[in-house]
């Protein structure tokens, strides 16, 4: 996974990355719920959200190696770093801070332990909350955070 850059590469779309950018799968119930809890919390505005399946979140999973159609493909790009996976969510909810704080606790376990729990929720996602259009839901706060 831990490509070059998505900078140098001409087939990521040119876009803002000075910040913070989650890319998320737009149809998994999971993944909308957590984008608009994270557009709810993030009173600094300093997020926004691409989904898997707009043009630049597919450029910037497939870069990166991750398959924009696999559930476990939820990437976190941090001042142009990027993180994967579980390691991704809890960097973000830490980001967030006040309750989102508790997730660095997360951080203690053993990387491939977080790996193997991120990888059975995701692939159980659509099980566990549904399906959902993240990109159709009313949510003003949310959809000024949507790019790509």
């Amino acid at each position: 996974m831990g490509a070059a850059s998505h900078r140098a590469d001409a087939s990521v779309p040119a876009f803002d990355d000075s910040g913070h950018v989650v890319v998320v799968d737009g149809t998994c119930g999971v993944c909308s719920r957590g984008a608009r809890m994270l557009a709810r919390r993030d009173t600094r505005q300093e997020f926004r959200i691409a989904t898997a399946g707009s043009g630049l979140g597919r450029a910037l999973l497939l870069h990166y190696g991750l398959d924009p159609d696999a559930p476990d493909s939820w990437l976190y790009l941090r001042e142009g770093e990027a993180l994967f996976s579980l390691d991704a969510v809890i960097a973000v909810a830490t980001r967030l801070g006040g309750a989102g704080r508790l997730a660095a606790a997360l951080w203690l376990l053993p990387k491939g332990l977080r790996d193997w729990a991120y990888r059975r929720i995701a692939r159980n996602r659509y099980r566990i909350m549904g399906r959902t259009d993240l990109c159709a839901l009313p949510d003003p706060a949310l959809r000024k955070r949507l790019i790509g």
